[in-house]
């Protein structure tokens, strides 16, 4: 019986093995990236399933491409890109991305200490996950991944004007369910002391 001992390769060595296609780099790269790149894919697209195809899709354009990587750079930021690019192509294919919601101006702020208390990570991304398409891109375009109006602009092909006026729904739809969330903790609250 032979012992076999897998050496874990530096990323410029797994670069260098990917871009000879060498199969257990491949795998290794995969293990390494998939749950952040999964996690990205799915602020996208909405969807575990949705997102497990672009991300797969993601991949494959990772291991075509990856002679394109120039060594500058985060070599994660660039598998990155390459997710955001397809699951915004997913989503210009096969969803529409922008959703038309009117929104009554809110006077009310939410108690955001307070909620953040109470909420759990996986209430905040279903909050996310729950808004219209065009409002949850650029939402996680320009607070998550940090992009700018004008970016955000050219890379979904509207303007910069659209990618403020799509964040700004986006926040005030957010801050209207904090606030539903909130007024519920307050029921409950008031509920519990009068018994």
């Amino acid at each position: 019986m032979k012992l076999q001992i897998r050496k874990s390769l530096s990323e410029k060595e797994l670069v260098s093995a990917c871009r000879r296609f060498e199969k257990r780099a491949q795998e290794q790269l995969f293990k390494k990236y998939a749950p952040s790149m999964l996690a990205l894919c799915r602020r996208y697209t909405g969807n575990l399933h949705d997102a497990e195809d672009v991300m797969l899709e993601g991949f494959m354009k990772v291991f075509q491409k990856i002679g394109q990587y120039q060594g500058s750079g985060s070599f994660e930021g660039w598998i990155k890109r390459i997710m955001i690019n397809e699951a915004l192509g997913f989503l210009r294919k096969n969803k529409s991305m922008y959703v038309e919601t009117d929104i009554e101006e809110l006077e009310e702020k939410p108690e955001l200490d307070r909620l953040y208390t109470a909420l759990e990570v996986e209430d905040l991304i279903s909050m996310i996950d729950g808004l219209p398409p065009g409002y949850r891109i650029v939402f996680n375009l320009y607070a998550i991944e940090g992009f700018s109006h004008r970016e955000i602009g050219r890379k979904l092909g509207i303007s910069e004007n659209t990618s403020k006026s799509q964040l700004s729904r986006a926040r005030a739809l957010l801050r209207k369910r904090l606030l539903s969330i909130q007024k519920s903790m307050n029921e409950k609250v008031l509920r519990h002391e009068d018994q």
